[in-house]
């Protein structure tokens, strides 16, 4: 029942917001965020907690302006998604700005292939379809497996509609085709701020120790491509915004695992300054650092370790 329920909502999402018109679309996501800020559910209790290790120092009036402000944020990310596949070209383009693209463009024009990581940051799928429909770059991506299964399909149409290359985390697999399309010079991206796969590499991240996947690194590691991490962060609606950080490098010394752990640090303070610039964009709803999560078993560890990737779940 719950699992026909969820499904049900998003369907009814996807069918009729994208009719509303845009003032009634955005004024139901704020009513929507407000309600649920207001009822201070799990998700919203999670995200102030994230928001207290992000903004040192913040009472409890700054944590409340702020998890209201996020959870407004993540109902725009929501309220856009659902319109999406009815805008044109045009308004795609119009409505995401790009700082320092040319990292991005420049090393896909060179012939090398790009591993770009974002965190949960403003509205991934609307700078999706910025690349693949506003400027033509195609890429391939991996989702988690959602259940029900019915839900997950509508996700992988979703995106698939918006030009992705959508993958779903079946094991290794996934790991491998996302190797070839970067080895012939593709554009990879994943979303990269929360280790899904209990394989993940330690960082330090905002002063604590927390994991994040370990795919991104030993993608670059093994194909060649340069690790750019990047952010998103809402302007005034109707304009998104973003930033393409330098490529991460890779050092000179070490073994794979040991490169592997430097360069998922770097990509970590990466996101962190993005994060830090604006929090309420960051819509990490979920457990992340290690103090907060239970210990995880041997065996579920070394069988996720053989993907190697991240997924990405909304």
């Amino acid at each position: 029942m719950k699992d026909r329920l969820t499904d049900g909502l998003y369907r009814l999402g996807w069918s009729t917001v994208r009719r509303l018109p845009e003032p009634a679309a955005a004024a139901l996501g704020r009513t929507v965020a407000d309600i649920a800020w207001r009822r201070r559910g799990q998700g919203v209790r999670r995200l102030e907690a994230n928001y207290a290790r992000v903004v040192p120092g913040a009472g409890p009036q700054r944590l409340a302006e702020l998890s209201r402000a996020g959870m407004r944020s993540y109902l725009r990310y929501w309220m856009e998604s659902f319109r999406l596949p009815v805008w044109s070209e045009r308004r795609i383009r119009e409505s995401v700005h790009v700082e320092d693209l040319d990292r991005l463009t420049g090393t896909l024009d060179s012939g090398r292939g790009v591993v770009l990581a974002l965190p949960h940051m403003g509205n991934w799928d609307l700078a999706g379809a910025y690349l693949t429909a506003g400027l033509g770059i195609p890429f391939t991506t991996v989702v988690e497996r959602l259940e029900p299964e019915s839900l997950f399909d509508r996700f992988v149409a979703y995106r698939e509609s918006l030009g992705m290359e959508v993958l779903p985390h079946t094991g290794g697999a996934a790991f491998g085709t996302l190797a070839r399309r970067l080895r012939a010079g593709g554009l990879v991206a994943l979303v990269a701020d929360r280790d899904l796969s209990a394989s993940g590499i330690e960082v330090e991240f905002f002063g604590e120790p927390a994991r994040m996947p370990a795919g991104p690194a030993m993608l670059a590691l093994q194909t060649g491509a340069a690790l750019l991490p990047a952010h998103l962060w809402f302007g005034e609606p109707p304009v998104m915004k973003g930033r393409v950080l330098p490529p991460v490098e890779v050092p000179a010394e070490g073994t794979r695992r040991e490169k592997a752990a430097a360069m998922t640090q770097a990509m970590a303070d990466g996101f962190a300054a993005g994060i830090a610039e604006h929090p309420e964009d960051w819509h990490m709803l979920q457990r992340l650092w290690s103090a907060d999560l239970a210990p995880r078993s041997g065996a579920a560890a070394g069988a996720a370790a053989e993907t190697g990737t991240e997924t990405e779940k909304r």
